[in-house]
């Protein structure tokens, strides 16, 4: 017998979705940065055994949005539970369940999907303060299993993952076992490119950016990939400084960029980066639809 299915993975903004997902991938694939609303599309992310096929979905951080950008978001994590045949709802260990966590809750209450609580980050807590936050959470949701596990250092995967296979309904293989995603080598270059201005500035500049490939073309006798990319911000004043002193903020960022490339493709890469300025992109439906992020 063997099983598959669509596993979504949901939570507030920074608790840790990406992490977990790259370290169940076992490859970095899903973009980490410390600042919320990271991960902007939903990612397919796919977790090989001889009897099952899990298939991952990282999804953007669930919220209360505010903005078009933001709200849009936050309806790509919800289209999303309705594809999924398991869900896995994070939270951070800590004292107590904060608003956030609870909207979440609010948010699964509208399924019937089996939730798998993961209560993340256990690694930065006393062990004994876990016990009056997994009472509470027990209590709010009837959850299939709940988990605590840290993302960061791999602690209790692996029973989550053995009881997630578990629970998957009988099918067939959906993906070839070589491959650890379904995202195209041009969307993971845009996002590697969008994590380093995520860690590299600072203020609104990270959530004003978004980044299209426009050339991506391999030369597999030279092992070389070249790469074009156009960054597009809302003011010239977030041109001046994503470009830098003598070009130098653009640089940076096309360096570490360009080294997560090298990493993951197994190839040189030529990369060259160019930013523009699209006024309140993040207010347009239009360009919204353009980056990918409505659909």
């Amino acid at each position: 017998m063997f099983k598959s299915g669509f596993i979504a993975i949901v939570g507030r903004p920074n608790v840790g979705k990406s992490t977990f997902f790259n370290a169940v991938i076992g490859d970095k694939i899903s973009i980490v940065a410390a600042k919320p609303q990271t991960t902007r599309n939903r990612i397919t992310g796919i977790k090989n055994y001889p009897d099952a096929q899990l298939i991952f979905l990282d999804t953007p951080g669930m919220h209360r949005a505010r903005t078009p950008l933001n709200r849009a978001l936050v309806q790509a994590a919800r289209d999303t539970l309705g594809d999924a045949d398991l869900i896995v709802a994070m939270i951070q260990a800590g004292a107590a369940i904060g608003p956030q966590d609870r909207y979440l809750i609010e948010t699964l209450t509208e399924i019937r999907t089996p939730v798998f609580l993961a209560v993340n980050k256990i690694d930065r807590v006393e062990k004994t303060s876990l016990l009056p936050l997994l009472d509470q959470a027990s209590g709010l949701f009837d959850f299939a299993g709940i988990f605590p596990i840290s993302a960061l250092k791999g602690d209790g995967l692996d029973e989550l993952l053995g009881c997630l296979k578990d629970a998957l309904p009988e099918g067939p293989q959906l993906f070839p076992d070589d491959i650890a995603t379904d995202a195209t080598e041009r969307f993971i270059a845009s996002e590697f490119i969008r994590e380093q201005i995520l860690a590299l500035t600072e203020q609104e500049i990270p959530y004003a950016s978004a980044v299209t490939i426009d050339a991506f073309r391999e030369d597999e006798a030279k092992n070389l990939i070249r790469i074009s990319a156009t960054i597009t911000v809302e003011k010239e004043s977030q041109k001046a400084i994503m470009i830098g002193k003598k070009g130098a903020m653009l640089k940076k960022i096309g360096t570490r960029a360009r080294g997560a490339m090298e990493n993951l493709f197994g190839a040189k890469v030529f990369l060259e980066l160019f930013v523009r300025v699209k006024k309140d992109w993040t207010a347009s439906d239009q360009m919204l639809r353009e980056f990918g992020i409505v659909k």
